[in-house]
């Protein structure tokens, strides 16, 4: 009996898998050569890849650059206060409505900066916050 579950679980969690998880990792290793990632820990690949979990949301605000605009115009200003009052799964849907992704890249908040724009519209009343993922730009009207 011992050797037919030894057997029975050698074939569900390797032999079963062994083509896909061949496949996978071809793939893997060419995107991310093992030379390169054997240097890190678990927690620390796992951070490289899928960006750190946890925020200084202080810190995003004062990495932000402005276009037509000011720290202390009374819109950033209006942002900024209702921004920090949100829970956090909320700023996190605005991590994603900016970037494309609710986690910020193994780098850390430091080097992460976005920007506020001034759309210039003319009629900002009839116009909405918009965001451009590829510049990291959040067009907020006045």
């Amino acid at each position: 009996r011992k050797e037919y579950v030894d057997l029975y679980v050698d074939y569900k969690f390797n032999k079963s898998v062994q083509k896909p998880f061949e496949d996978f990792m071809q793939g893997f290793l060419r995107g991310c050569p093992a030379r390169n990632w054997k240097m890190f820990s678990p927690e620390e690949l796992q951070v490289l890849l899928q960006g750190h979990p946890t925020y200084d949301w202080h810190l995003l605000e004062k990495n932000v650059i402005y276009e037509q605009y000011t720290k202390s115009d009374q819109t950033i200003r209006n942002f900024w206060t209702v921004f920090h009052e949100l829970p956090e799964e909320k700023k996190k849907m605005f991590l994603v409505f900016l970037s494309g992704s609710d986690r910020i890249s193994g780098y850390g908040l430091e080097p992460f900066r976005f920007y506020i724009v001034d759309p210039q519209v003319e009629n900002p009343d009839e116009s909405s916050p918009y965001a451009s993922t590829c510049r990291l730009a959040l067009f907020l009207p006045r």
